[in-house]
């Protein structure tokens, strides 16, 4: 089979092989002017084929232009009067579009358009009116043919630009084709946040040495030994501490929204994210399970039982256990009943578990008296009293009586009505119950409020002074009396 060995014809070298030499010049500098020269040559080629590509990119977006206008003038519509509305336009409301390229003073299509515009008008103004428009036809047509003619030539002088860039292999060309790494495996995605993760047990052996004594009876009577859990034992953690219970991580959850019974679903999920088969997440499932079928999401509850037990069965399979699963033990995938009728009757009986446990949590949790705010006096011979206000403050109000001298009547009209208003706030059964005066009728209403809003209410209470507290009983002030009488005979 002959070798082709054409591809190293476009190996374009500067050595002194192909260098004839001068007695007046030296040898090195020659081979530097001649790799000056291919360099040079090189650099300017790129630099054509790049100013052709732009310039033919450019025509592509004013040939259409052009095409529309002068359809647009050869139409009923058209006429002198567009093309005047045309170029005033062009003058006075310009696109910044432009060509991408880096030059300063680089102008846009539009301004390229006007100019074209321009030229066409300026041969068809000194005919006369009614030739006109026929001229600047004409003219349009003209152009667009030229431009076309142009674009043409570009697209040639491109082609033939890269033809002879081709033709010779320069470094640009050199390509890595396949080289062989070591790319060191990914590191296993980290367990599921507050996941029970069984430590490994280790095995320890110690040698011990036994002595044979002549009275074994006696050496093995010894004081009875008290053993005392070390202080971070499991046995000195106390009984009220809450365990924290394994989390659902995003992978998870959005592993937990699959359909059921879709085990190719389920699959490629898994093999497209390798941190849902880790630990704990079966049991951050059911714990998922759990809380929606007590919030009454019942679908969502039985996904989650279903790709947890799913996520069970492969960990009981061993290392291989994804593959296992659907495709060689189960073979979920192909659809053996036998293997699929394990596993479903495995996901109903569970979910009927957690169905019945939700129910009982629920009945626990409403049948636990729930926090309420009741009024107590501190002293069981004090009585608390409730002073509820008639109405409002009257128009013509008067105060008479002992101690009433330095009172100024609108302050007193402003605390009453501030007691009616704070009164006339509260629900019409605290309301009933103040009218009534009695603190089992209060606290009963207190009793089926939540804390937060019976705290403000016996807040605003003693503010208005619509509750208050009395002592009853005798007094005993024997020892401040004993404690005056010290005091005396010591002065």
């Amino acid at each position: 089979m002959p070798l082709n060995y054409s591809k190293w014809d476009q190996l374009e070298l500067s050595d002194d092989s192909d260098i004839e030499g001068h007695p007046n010049v030296d040898k090195r500098s020659l081979i530097r002017w001649k790799q000056r020269d291919i360099h040079e040559k090189r650099e300017t080629r790129k630099l054509k084929i790049s100013a052709l590509g732009a310039e033919i990119a450019c025509n592509g977006v004013l040939s259409p232009r052009l095409h529309n206008v002068r359809a647009t003038l050869g139409s009923a519509d058209g006429g002198l009067k567009y093309f005047q509305q045309l170029v005033e336009k062009l003058q006075t409301q310009p696109s910044p579009e432009a060509p991408p390229t880096n030059a300063k003073d680089q102008p846009t299509y539009d301004a390229m358009l006007l100019s074209l515009l321009l030229q066409v008008w300026d041969g068809a103004k000194s005919l006369p009116a009614d030739e006109r428009e026929a001229a600047v036809l004409s003219g349009l047509d003209k152009h667009i043919k030229q431009l076309a003619d142009h674009t043409k030539k570009l697209e040639k002088d491109l082609v033939d630009e890269e033809n002879e860039q081709k033709k010779h292999i320069t470094s640009e060309d050199i390509h890595e084709g396949f080289e062989s790494k070591y790319t060191p495996a990914k590191p296993p995605p980290p367990p599921v946040k507050n996941a029970k993760i069984d430590a490994p047990t280790k095995t320890t052996t110690t040698k011990t040495t036994e002595f044979e004594v002549l009275n074994p009876a006696a050496s093995s009577s010894k004081a009875p030994s008290q053993s005392v859990a070390p202080k971070n034992s499991p046995d000195s953690v106390e009984e009220d501490e809450v365990e924290e219970l394994p989390e659902l991580t995003p992978s998870l959850e959005r592993f937990s929204r699959l359909s059921l019974w879709d085990y190719t679903q389920s699959f490629n999920f898994i093999q497209a994210n390798r941190d849902v088969v880790v630990p704990g997440a079966s049991d951050a499932l059911l714990v998922a399970a759990f809380r929606a079928e007590s919030k009454g999401q019942f679908e969502y509850a039985e996904k989650c039982v279903h790709q947890s037990l799913l996520l069970q069965y492969c960990e009981k399979l061993g290392k291989d256990g994804v593959r296992l699963f659907f495709q060689k033990q189960l073979m979920m995938i192909t659809g053996d009943q036998r293997a699929v009728s394990v596993f479903v009757k495995d996901v109903e009986g569970t979910y009927s578990h957690l169905k019945t446990r939700a129910k009982v949590a629920e009945t626990e949790t409403s049948d636990v008296q729930r926090e309420q705010i009741q009024l107590v006096p501190e002293n069981p011979s004090a009585t608390i009293s409730f002073n509820v206000p008639d109405g409002p403050p009257p128009e013509d109000l008067r105060l008479e009586g002992p101690g009433t001298e330095d009172l100024d009547v609108e302050q007193v009209r402003e605390a009453l009505q501030m007691r009616w208003d704070v009164f006339e706030s509260f629900p019409e059964d605290l309301r009933a119950a103040l009218k009534l005066g009695t603190l089992d009728e209060v606290n009963k209403v207190l009793g089926n409020m939540d804390v937060s809003v019976a705290e403000d209410v016996v807040g605003k209470l003693e503010m208005a002074s619509i509750m208050s507290f009395v002592s009853g009983g005798v007094r005993d002030e024997t020892g401040n009396v004993d404690e005056e009488e010290d005091e005396d005979n010591a002065e």
